[in-house]
């Protein structure tokens, strides 16, 4: 049976630390995306805000505001869907970004771990092939089921995603037919 070397037991610390600041970075790059995100959100309400106020100080009859009033909730629920949006697809491309991490860390410690059962399986003594057989069956069952949560994460967050974009378009929708059936009234 071969032990680890302090050699790679250092590596291995590096190479977790490394993988550890990666993922850092990737969550950073996200909150990053989010605050300019919300400067830029800010900064468009702001002058709305400014040209809306401006709007409804030149509103000369009850109608007319009215009016301006309507014209203003449908923008504003697609700006909402927009950015609902917006901040759905920065979590989507973090949580991506990091299982994709997270994936390829799992296949480097199955590889890993399928060469440590490979080297004991070789120093094994005599006699011991049933226990060893058994130990690559339950390997590979722990993998096939590994592969089968993924896939199924991964339909998951399909759907979800989906989903997602089904209600945002129809709340933008459901935004706009009242605002159509009054103009016809």
């Amino acid at each position: 049976m071969s032990y680890l070397t302090p050699e790679q037991v250092l590596a291995a610390q590096k190479a977790n630390l490394e993988v550890l600041f990666g993922l850092t970075e990737k969550a950073f790059a996200g909150v990053e995306k989010l605050v300019e995100l919300n400067l830029q959100v800010a900064k468009a309400a702001m002058s709305e805000a400014a040209d809306n106020t401006k709007a409804v100080l030149s509103v000369k009859d009850a109608q007319e505001l009215l009016a301006l009033q309507q014209a203003l909730l449908q923008p504003a629920a697609e700006k909402a869907a927009a950015y609902s949006r917006s901040v759905y697809e920065i979590a989507a491309t973090t949580g991506a970004e990091v299982t994709k991490v997270a994936e390829t860390q799992m296949a480097d410690a199955q590889k890993k771990f399928v060469a440590i059962v490979d080297g004991a399986v070789k120093n094994a003594p005599a006699g011991t092939e049933n226990a060893v057989t058994l130990v690559k069956s339950a390997v590979a069952a722990a993998n096939n089921a590994f592969e089968s949560v993924q896939k199924a994460a991964k339909q998951a967050a399909n759907a979800a995603e989906a989903n997602f974009q089904a209600m945002t378009a129809t709340a933008v929708k459901a935004s706009q037919q009242p605002a159509k059936g009054r103009r016809a009234a």
